[in-house]
């Protein structure tokens, strides 16, 4: 077995975690699809902090956008 053998195995895992076009990460979500969004509540009679979060409206829950796209 050659060198060029090697390089034409079906099973290659690199392929696969890698897209198939560049993405940028969005900035304001971090990737995640969601924002902070804090409220104060009390629950059992404390007061507490919950965090469910919100749609992030910069990318739309995606997460990433489609080519190159500087911080604004």
């Amino acid at each position: 077995m050659n060198d060029d053998d090697h390089d034409d195995h079906p099973d290659d895992e690199d392929d696969d975690d890698l897209p198939a076009q560049v993405q940028t990460i969005c900035h304001y979500c971090g990737g995640g699809g969601m924002i902070a969004d804090p409220k104060h509540a009390v629950i059992g009679g404390a007061p507490r902090t919950l965090d469910n979060g919100r749609p992030c409206p910069h990318c739309a829950t995606d997460g990433h956008f489609t080519g190159i796209v500087p911080p604004v």
